[in-house]
């Protein structure tokens, strides 16, 4: 299974709740750019599961003007900043076993970092800028991170 893990473009720094947080400009324009070097790269997606928070599901949109449409868009209350990255990383590995191919998982930190780790062992959590990318590959139930690029590397 391919995975791509996509970290929330930049948001604003306040809302009535942290759930509410809106992309900026600069955060919709970083990951149109993300989703753009992104879409010619891709075979396809079977899933995308996104956080419900308003940044989160609104790179989401961003992203799905250039990626092709997907099988299905799954909201996942797991997806939130400090939700569970074992049971996403399960839920991942069960997904593969089911035959799923292609998977963009879009969220927070630090979840994003957490779950990269759970899949690839050894792997330290990796650091992931807004609009950040992490693309993995799960073979046999091992995970190994492929690469990580954000909007500053494909300038």
């Amino acid at each position: 299974m391919n995975i791509y893990i996509l970290r929330h473009g930049e948001a604003e720094l306040v809302a009535d709740t942290d759930s509410q947080r809106a992309l900026t400009a600069k955060g919709r324009e970083e990951t149109l750019q993300m989703a753009r070097w992104l879409a010619p790269q891709l075979q396809g997606l079977d899933l995308v599961l996104v956080s419900p928070y308003l940044r989160a599901q609104q790179s989401w949109e961003v992203m799905a003007t250039c990626l092709p449409a997907p099988g299905a868009v799954q909201p996942e209350p797991e997806l939130v900043p400090h939700g569970h990255a074992r049971q996403v990383a399960d839920y991942l590995q069960v997904l593969a076993t089911q035959g799923v191919e292609n998977v963009l998982l879009v969220s927070h930190l630090p979840l994003v970092g957490y779950v990269a780790s759970e899949l690839c062992p050894g792997l330290v959590p990796p650091l992931f800028v807004t609009s950040g990318l992490a693309e993995l590959v799960l073979q046999q139930g091992q995970g190994r991170l492929i690469r990580m690029t954000s909007p500053h590397d494909i300038v």
